[in-house]
């Protein structure tokens, strides 16, 4: 259990110094990125301290702020470049919100064309992601287990194990579990064509 709080704590304090950097590295004050994300100011420095754990919500608000993706923000909390990805050396993160747990499988700095992440989604559990300024980005979710609801904009998609839903980022998603038991996915993250 210490473990586990420690791996949280270092965690939470790298994903607060790449929010910082990459704040810096886009030439905004931390009021300006707390006005572009929707997030109080406080909120933002706590969490650029490492001194709070975010939600998936808040995360999600900051990552629109900066315009990048949440799996982008976690690729560079990783290890270093390798074409390897061994399960044991995943990046594991637990939202505190909802429970589901987000795991980055495609190797850290490895320039490939998309992003992998498994999750593990609580029954019962929804989260609500925000549209974000991302530069065009396609999703994939593929269902390997378990149901989930979707709803991208003003459709939900109802998905059974083995089904794939593709949608473009840039609007609000709600992921929910309606189920009894636990949901697993994977979520396939790309540059996506321009949209005019």
């Amino acid at each position: 259990m210490e473990q586990e709080s420690a791996d949280l704590d270092s965690l939470d304090r790298a994903i607060g110094e790449r929010i910082k950097a990459l704040r810096a590295a886009r030439g905004l004050t931390l009021e300006a990125l707390a006005e572009r994300a929707g997030v109080s100011r406080a909120m933002l420095s706590r969490i650029e301290r490492g001194e709070s754990n975010p939600t998936a919500q808040l995360l999600g608000r900051v990552c629109a702020g900066l315009d990048v993706t949440l799996s982008a923000l976690f690729a560079e909390t990783e290890q270093p470049p390798s074409p390897l990805s061994r399960r044991a050396d995943q990046v594991v993160w637990r939202d505190p919100a909802s429970g589901y747990v987000r795991r980055a499988v495609t190797p850290p700095k490895c320039d490939a064309a998309a992003d992998i992440v498994d999750v593990e989604f609580p029954a019962g559990a929804s989260v609500t992601m925000e549209s974000s300024r991302t530069p065009p980005m396609d999703q994939q979710i593929v269902l390997l287990a378990g149901r989930m609801e979707l709803t991208v904009g003003d459709t939900t998609y109802r998905l059974e194990a083995g089904d794939c839903l593709h949608m473009h980022l840039g609007q609000p998603i709600v992921f929910r579990n309606p189920g009894v038991k636990p949901a697993h996915y994977l979520v396939v993250v790309a540059p996506g064509a321009p949209r005019f």
